[in-house]
């Protein structure tokens, strides 16, 4: 790595500028960088994961041929989990979550919702969200042009129309329509796979009284965005809409696994609360590529057979406790 930085430094004259000024302080999908954002570890991480999503371009262009309807199988799946290229995103999530079939089998069903007579609670719920939603991205202030404020509104006010049980919940304003789960449930699956799989960890959680959902709800309820690095949460979201909630079971352990010594080191509940925030950031989060590799090998097996499973058992526990 070394070696590389000096290279890269006999390449670049002195008016090429700083790291800041090449990468910018905006990135590509319009979030402000923090003020303590490592520009230069940034442009050298840049630098190797531009080869793999080069690479990448070229084999998904070279698949698709210009076709405008994909089916799933075995080969398209390998291609998933290794990253969809920017531009080809829209064609296969709408056809791998079952998004496009539902569109042509519903013609005109997303602008009648948005057509129907407004419940004055809804709007007025969802224009409060709206303003709270992702502040550090320029895209969504209402000085931008175009501002995506109204394209989200849009979009979180069909599905509280379309599901009225659910209608709309905070938590929808950051995910903007993937279904959401039964939180408490999959916290609770959590714990169990943790227990199998991590042993050390569970028992650090038991000594200190902590429940799963003071750690881990805000990466269920938002599917990781705003939690990880954003290119790290399209990857993710690239294999969630493919493989389904199993993954979001995958990050969660590899994140675990991977931290379980820096966990285990809490001494009371504080502790494992800001360690549990501790291993949202870093270079294993960093590189997603690599990341991506990991979370299909660290956590083990892992099936939805075993997660419906799971669910079903869990979910009877808690209703018999609650009621």
């Amino acid at each position: 790595m070394e070696k590389k930085n000096k290279a890269t430094d006999r390449t670049r004259s002195p008016g090429d500028g700083s790291a800041k000024d090449r990468v910018g302080s905006v990135d590509p999908y319009g979030f402000e960088r923090s003020k303590d954002f490592d520009y230069e570890s940034y442009e050298e991480l840049t630098s190797d994961y531009l080869v793999v999503l080069t690479r990448r371009s070229i084999k998904w262009s070279k698949l698709l041929k210009g076709k405008s309807k994909v089916q799933k199988n075995v080969k398209l799946k390998r291609y998933v989990r290794k990253g969809i290229p920017n531009e080809h995103r829209a064609l296969i999530w709408m056809a791998a979550s079952g998004a496009q079939d539902q569109l042509e089998r519903n013609p005109g069903y997303y602008q009648s919702l948005l057509r129907a007579e407004h419940d004055p609670k809804l709007v007025e719920t969802i224009c409060t969200d709206l303003n709270r939603t992702f502040p550090d991205n320029i895209q969504f202030r209402k000085t931008s042009n175009p501002c995506l404020q109204k394209a989200l509104y849009n979009v979180l006010l069909a599905i509280g129309y379309h599901n009225p049980v659910v209608g709309y919940c905070q938590g929808m304003n950051f995910i903007a329509g993937p279904a959401m789960l039964g939180l408490k449930t999959d916290q609770e699956v959590l714990g169990e796979l943790v227990k199998v799989k991590i042993p050390g960890v569970w028992q650090t959680m038991m000594d200190h009284n902590v429940m799963w959902t003071l750690v881990v709800s805000r990466w269920f309820i938002c599917l990781y965005i705003d939690v990880l690095p954003v290119e790290t949460v399209l990857r993710i979201w690239d294999c969630l809409f493919y493989e389904g909630s199993k993954i979001l079971f995958r990050v969660a352990l590899t994140l675990i696994h991977h931290n379980q010594a820096l966990i285990q080191k809490a001494q009371s509940l504080p502790d494992v609360c800001q360690n549990f925030k501790q291993i949202t950031h870093g270079p294993l989060v960093d590189e997603c590529h690599t990341f991506m590799q990991k979370i299909f090998t660290e956590p083990g097996s892992l099936s939805m057979a075993t997660l419906t499973k799971l669910r079903a058992t869990l979910r009877s526990r808690i209703i018999t406790e609650e009621s």
